[in-house]
């Protein structure tokens, strides 16, 4: 149960009985490879210990009845399956995933759902994967359905892309689903070929959340896909993948914005295979540099930051024990991601979180290493 969640929103209170399914996914958070997924390139994604848990029991009928702790007094959400219609809220994504499984031809029934979360919605750490994939999980174990991890990434993909609206990647569900702690999960999109890769020894991760909530089912996501679409076509290939760091000069030749979008997704494909070598290597200076390349590519060339990320960056930066730090996720606000010293990760996001706070009047939260106040949320499944 989230911590939020008082004994008149528990299961039995919502629905009259007990839950007979558990399932949960985490969020993610993305070392390394952003807006290369939808382009058919190579992402670097590991999971956070923030994670979305939903409570299940069947009903007879055709109705769904789902609830969130995540838009407090909202209230039970219903609908019936098979007449699935877009609203415009956080119950489209459970609407995605029933209308998606029952496209595919899967067996579902009506269901009561109770879904609580600690991955905090617009921070660029995967929260709609992270519903998209323990829904799918609940509703596999409660329907017994046959699908298995690949094919529950592309439901949940296409849930996004065709249902919610959203032009995204499959790499938020595959690492959802297949990521481990203490690894990163280095995926090829386009063939979904994946394996883990071990983290640095001696350095751990830092995630701060700069508390300006993004929202990519706006256009401006939609907007840099499109035009990484049109600079692949002007460069006469399937995908902008089918383009390498060698070939920047036709790169370069395009007009504006499609060279600044092109270069970008170019060169962080490069520096996502020379981030797998880091890690392999243990060379954590070198997989710093390039988190810090990384993130000067999507403020510069992908226009994808703010001025309070980038300022959350350039504060920990100012830190000894920070190798390296850089926007994660889709941009437009969300998070950080940076790599420290191991055992001084918890410090530093104190001091940065402090700092941004004086300069900004925001207020910043440290999620990765996980507050202590996560308590049983953070629990696996």
């Amino acid at each position: 149960m989230s911590p939020s969640a008082g004994h008149e929103t528990d299961f039995l209170a919502l629905f009259g009985r007990d839950a007979e399914v558990e399932a949960s996914a985490p969020g993610r958070v993305n070392l390394i490879g952003e807006h290369t997924d939808y382009n058919g390139g190579f992402v670097l994604p590991t999971v956070i210990p923030q994670r979305t848990h939903v409570e299940l029991a069947r009903r007879e009928g055709r109705a769904i009845q789902v609830w969130s702790d995540a838009v407090p007094g909202a209230g039970v959400v219903a609908y019936t399956l098979g007449q699935e219609r877009r609203a415009g809220d956080w119950a489209d994504y459970v609407r995605g995933v029933t209308w998606v499984l029952q496209d595919a031809g899967f067996a579902i029934g009506g269901a009561d759902l109770r879904i609580t979360s600690t991955v905090p919605l617009g921070s660029g750490l995967s929260s709609s994967a992270a519903i998209e994939m323990s829904v799918l999980k609940a509703l596999r174990e409660a329907f017994a359905l046959d699908i298995g991890p690949l094919e529950m990434a592309r439901a949940g993909r296409r849930a996004e892309n065709e249902f919610v609206g959203v032009p995204t990647g499959v790499m938020d569900q595959m690492a959802s689903l297949l990521a481990r702690d203490g690894t990163a999960l280095f995926i090829d999109t386009r063939t979904l070929d994946y394996r883990t890769v071990p983290l640095p020894p001696g350095l751990e991760l830092l995630v701060v959340n700069s508390g300006v909530r993004h929202n990519l089912a706006k256009g401006d996501y939609r907007t840099r896909r499109r035009e990484c679409e049109e600079a692949a076509r002007m460069l006469g290939v399937p995908e902008l993948r089918d383009v390498t760091a060698d070939e920047l000069e036709r790169v370069n030749a395009l007009g504006e914005p499609h060279r600044r979008r092109a270069r970008h997704v170019v060169t962080e494909n490069a520096r996502v295979l020379a981030a797998v070598a880091a890690m392999e290597a243990a060379d954590g200076a070198e997989l710093g540099r390039l988190f810090d390349r990384s993130h000067a590519s999507m403020r510069d060339d992908y226009d994808v930051s703010v001025p309070e990320v980038d300022l959350l960056v350039a504060l920990a930066r100012q830190q000894p024990a920070v190798v390296g730090a850089r926007l994660t996720g889709g941009g437009f606000g969300g998070s950080i991601v940076a790599l420290v010293e191991t055992g001084r990760a918890a410090a530093v996001g104190s001091l940065v979180a402090s700092a941004y706070r004086d300069a900004t009047g925001l207020t910043a939260s440290v999620l990765v290493p996980a507050p202590e106040a996560a308590g049983e949320s953070v629990r696996r499944q």
